[in-house]
C-alpha cells in the first residue's frame, strides 16, 4: 500500500494571509497538508528546499511565499529577486525531481499597467517595477523547468482576515478620520483570499487529475474598480457616508515604485480547463465583510 493514500499538499508561505487561508481550507476538506512558513523553509536556500520536498514528498506544492514589499524592492532588488525569482526556481527544480505539481502565485505587476482592456493570460508582460521584474523571473523559471506540471497563478489586490490589507485599513480609518484620501486612477480587482484559496485547491486537484493544462491562470474576483471606489464600498458596508472618501491621484501620493494604472485581468483559461473562475468582487466583499470587521475589532453593521 502507498504511504500516501491521499495526495499530499505542501504550502509555502503558510504564515501569510493567503497561505493561512489555503492551509485552513485544505485541512477542513480532509487533505493531507504540510504548512511551512518562512521560519520553517527558506526558499532562497536551494539545499533546504530540496531537503524539505524530499522529506515531505508532496504531490502538489503551492508557493504562497513572496517578497511583497513593493516599494522596498526598489532599493533592495537582490533580496527581492532571491525570494521572488530564485525561490520559485529552487521549488521548480525540486518538484521536477519529485514529479510534483507546482502552483506559483504571481501578480498583476508583471504587466505594464497601461492596457485599454483586461489583460489575458497570453498577453505580453512588461513590468515597470523591481517587484514586477522579480515576479516575472519566478514565473519564467516555473514555466521553463516544469512545462507539464508548472502553474502560474496571477492575482491582485488581496484582502482577507489573516493579515494587513487595504479593506482592513479602510475599516480602521473610517473610525479614526473624518475624511480619507484614496487614489482614483489605479484600476484593478479586489480579491478575497477565501475565494482564491478555493480556486487554488480546485486547480491543484485538476492538475493531478490531468484535466487542467499547465501554464498561466489569472485568478482575481471578476469585475473592475479603483481603490477609491473600493474604499467607498467599504464605507457603505460599514453604514458610513461614502462621501467621506475623497479621490486623489497616484502623483499626489507618490511612492518609490510605480503602481499599475490599469491591471484588470481577464481569465478565460479557467473555463478552458473545465473550472469556474472567481465570482464578482462586489458579491465576494459583501460575504467577506463580517469576518473582516471581526478581525479588526469592529461590530458588524446592519445595513438598511
Amino acid at each position: 500500500m502507498s504511504p500516501y493514500p491521499r495526495p499530499r499538499w505542501l504550502v509555502t508561505g503558510a504564515s501569510g494571509m493567503l497561505g493561512r487561508e489555503l492551509t485552513s481550507l485544505l485541512v477542513r476538506r480532509g487533505a493531507a497538508v504540510t504548512a511551512l512558513g518562512r521560519g520553517a523553509l527558506d526558499l532562497t536556500n536551494d539545499a533546504a528546499v530540496r531537503s524539505a520536498l524530499a522529506r515531505h514528498r508532496p504531490a502538489v506544492v503551492v508557493n504562497c511565499a513572496a517578497w511583497t514589499a513593493v516599494d522596498a524592492a526598489e532599493s533592495e532588488p537582490s533580496r527581492a529577486m532571491a525570494v521572488n525569482g530564485d525561490g520559485p526556481r529552487h521549488l521548480a527544480q525540486a518538484c521536477r525531481a519529485l514529479g510534483a505539481v507546482l502552483l506559483q502565485l504571481s501578480t498583476d505587476y508583471v504587466f505594464a499597467g497601461s492596457a485599454g482592456r483586461p489583460y489575458r493570460e497570453d498577453d505580453p508582460t512588461g513590468p515597470r517595477t523591481v517587484y514586477g521584474c522579480t515576479k516575472r523571473a519566478g514565473e519564467r523559471a516555473v514555466l521553463d523547468i516544469l512545462p507539464e506540471a508548472g502553474y502560474v497563478v496571477r492575482t491582485a489586490w488581496l484582502y482577507g482576515a489573516g493579515g494587513p490589507n487595504f479593506v482592513a485599513t479602510m475599516i480602521r480609518l473610517e473610525a479614526e478620520q473624518d475624511t480619507v484620501p484614496v487614489v482614483d486612477d489605479q484600476h484593478g480587482q479586489p480579491t478575497w483570499t477565501a475565494d482564491l484559496a478555493d480556486r487554488l485547491a480546485a486547480l491543484g486537484s485538476a492538475a493531478l487529475a490531468g484535466t487542467a493544462p499547465a501554464g498561466i491562470y489569472h485568478a482575481t474576483n471578476t469585475g473592475g474598480t479603483t481603490w477609491y471606489t473600493l474604499a467607498r464600498e467599504t464605507f457603505r458596508l460599514l453604514g458610513a457616508d461614502p462621501g467621506r472618501v475623497r479621490p486623489t491621484t497616484s502623483l499626489a501620493l507618490a511612492r518609490p515604485a510605480t503602481r499599475p494604472g490599469y491591471s484588470v485581468l481577464d481569465q478565460p483559461r479557467w473555463r478552458e480547463a473545465g473550472l469556474e473562475p472567481l465570482r464578482n468582487w462586489h458579491t465576494a466583499l459583501a460575504e467577506a465583510f463580517p469576518t473582516l470587521c471581526e478581525a479588526v475589532g469592529r461590530p458588524v453593521p446592519r445595513l438598511r
